[in-house]
């Protein structure tokens, strides 16, 4: 419940403690809290139970953390049916990128190497057209 609470908060909070309701009558008011919190638990307990008995048989193995998103995406990929794990493991990000960056590199090579000599390949790189002498740009009176 407390799970984030460090060292220091707990001091801070049992100082406080003591100084609001002083030393006398501070275990009274732990056990006035303590108290609720349980009433609190066994109220929520037997709502729980309640509505398991409503639900009927089919869902006698219904968890309500599983309500939680995350607990329920965490169970569903962590599901064994669905084989997510293999693919999960069979997929190796580092040995992916290593063969991806080898083929650039390769191509790279390769079109270095082939630079001088077209060697039948068609060069798609765009080149801007030289403009001739006598060559004047298209004249749109509407653009003016």
């Amino acid at each position: 419940m407390f799970n984030d609470i460090g060292a220091l908060e707990l001091v801070t909070i049992i100082v406080l403690a003591v100084l609001v309701f002083g030393p006398d009558k501070l275990p009274k008011v732990i056990q006035d809290v303590m108290r609720t919190i349980r009433k609190i638990r066994e109220f929520s307990e037997s709502a729980k139970q309640d509505i398991r008995q409503e639900l009927g048989p089919e869902f006698k193995d219904f968890e309500f953390e599983d309500l939680n998103p995350k607990t329920f995406i965490r169970k569903q990929l962590d599901n064994e049916d669905l084989g997510l794990k293999e693919i999960r493991n069979g997929f190796d990000l580092k040995k992916e990128m290593a063969e991806v960056t080898d083929a650039v590199h390769s191509r790279d090579q390769e079109s270095s190497s082939s630079s001088g000599s077209s060697g039948g390949r068609i060069d798609m790189t765009k080149k801007p057209e030289e403009p001739g002498k006598d060559d004047h740009p298209p004249f749109d009176a509407d653009a003016t």
